[in-house]
């Protein structure tokens, strides 16, 4: 129904009735179901009645549902149970960083595994046996590989090493996880402490200050995750550029208080924990205030108009891929399968109060006070957020007087796939990088 809302259900093969699964807490969000070998009941993920989506068993016989990872304050993100029915294997997403855990069956006690590479676990699969558990690990250092770790030893052993076209890994940068204040509290009704917004931080080698890219991801329920990057990892190694990814509230990954922060007539504070970054930056020293540059796609350009808008004197340049220049437009627009379910999100335009909301947070209508280049790139044939969105964004800074780059992939939709088109979009980017981010780039007072 939403990413807050799914409604499972159990299905008699012989006879086809459907039985729905208990929900006690009414709505909630349940994922990666599996039965139990024993028979005895199913697992599950569920964030019913809970802030995390936490790993779950229902026992058939006595209809109650054990919680099993409630101890952790984190979402669980796969699941999977060993054929022999000896262990259940699942991964927790811990501020943005997987964490794979093992649980031995029936007594469902944990099982300690030595840690891997700071990344994103994909995927988990115990082998036929059961006595090996197999980890695809996409690493910011590194693109994905398998990792194998043996259930005796409990040791892992890396099986590949993936194709980084002639580079050395070794010479990658990883980045650091951060927490900066913005500008409300957590619990502010209770007096409670500064709000911190996750992000992480790629710093190039060297000595600073180094310009900054800050890159804002889409959704708005996406998560902004320490995976493999080539851009990324060309601009900070050899732009010499720090690249920062904040996931402001709305990101998805740090229970279902913060994801709802942002929705409906809440939608400008997520721009402010950028404003709030930005501040940030000028109190590091490794950090170049006067070189600020923002990038995002889809939900994260909005997120880039609308920074650039409020905060023009503290970003030099914008790049915005196929993104949100007014909610009314976009919801009209987009298409019909996705309307209902965005509206969830960002709320109803039909309703008269959102209508108006939305005429005044739309950067299609405060154009004008861009003051900073533009670069805009749109696939022809995006389902989701049509071209229509960003040219009439183009349209519109052009005539204020500002400069606007604009590229229309005639062979794309949302994102851009094809790898000539991929290809010329970062060659792109980093030409406008140079022009109005870099050291070589005119200082703007």
């Amino acid at each position: 129904v939403s990413i807050t809302e799914t409604r499972p259900a159990r299905i008699d093969l012989k006879t086809g009735a459907i039985e729905r699964l208990p929900i006690d807490g009414g709505t909630a969000a349940i994922t990666h179901m599996a039965w139990d070998l024993s028979g005895r009941g199913d697992w599950f993920v569920s964030d019913e009645e809970t802030e995390f989506r936490t790993l779950r068993f229902h026992d058939f016989k006595t209809s109650k549902v054990e919680s099993i990872s409630g101890h952790i304050p984190w979402d669980v993100e796969w699941l999977d149970l060993a054929p022999d029915g000896k262990h259940v294997a699942y991964v927790t997403n811990e501020d943005g960083i997987s964490r794979v855990r093992l649980i031995s069956l029936p007594d469902k006690r944990p099982v300690e595994l030595p840690p891997l590479p700071i990344g994103v676990i994909e995927h988990v699969a115990f082998d036929r046996t059961g006595q090996q558990l197999a980890i695809n690990l996409n690493a910011a250092t590194s693109p994905r590989d398998v990792y194998v770790f043996n259930l005796a030893t409990k040791k892992p052993t890396r099986w590949t090493r993936s194709e980084t076209g002639g580079l050395d890994p070794g010479g990658f940068v990883a980045p650091m996880l951060i927490h900066y204040p913005t500008f409300d509290k957590a619990g502010e009704t209770s007096g409670g402490q500064p709000r911190k917004i996750p992000a992480f931080l790629y710093q190039p080698e060297g000595k600073g200050p180094f310009p900054v890219i800050v890159r804002i991801h889409g959704g708005p329920e996406s998560q902004e995750l320490p995976l493999f990057n080539p851009l990324i990892q060309y601009l900070v190694r050899e732009e010499k550029v720090a690249v920062l990814m904040p996931n402001v509230r709305g990101s998805s990954g740090y229970g279902k208080t913060w994801l709802s922060l942002d929705n409906a007539l809440k939608r400008k504070d997520s721009v402010r924990d950028i404003g709030a970054l930005l501040e940030w930056i000028g109190q590091q020293p490794e950090l170049n205030a006067n070189r600020i540059g923002v990038t995002g796609g889809s939900y994260g350009g909005y997120m880039v108009l609308a920074t650039m808008i409020d905060y023009p004197r503290k970003v030099r340049a914008g790049i915005e891929l196929f993104g949100i220049s007014d909610f009314r437009t976009f919801l009209t627009n987009t298409e019909g399968y996705r309307r209902d379910l965005r509206r969830v999100e960002y709320g109803d335009e039909r309703d008269p109060e959102v209508a108006a909301f939305f005429a005044s947070i739309a950067p299609l209508h405060s154009a004008h006070l861009i003051k900073d280049p533009l670069l805009v790139a749109q696939g022809a044939a995006d389902p989701r957020v049509p071209r229509s969105e960003s040219e009439q964004m183009v349209r519109a800074v052009r005539t204020a007087g500002q400069e606007v780059w604009y590229i229309l992939f005639d062979n794309e939709g949302h994102g851009f796939m094809k790898k000539t088109n991929a290809d010329f979009n970062n060659a792109a980017n980093v030409l406008f990088w140079r022009k109005h981010l870099l050291p070589t780039a005119p200082v703007v007072e």
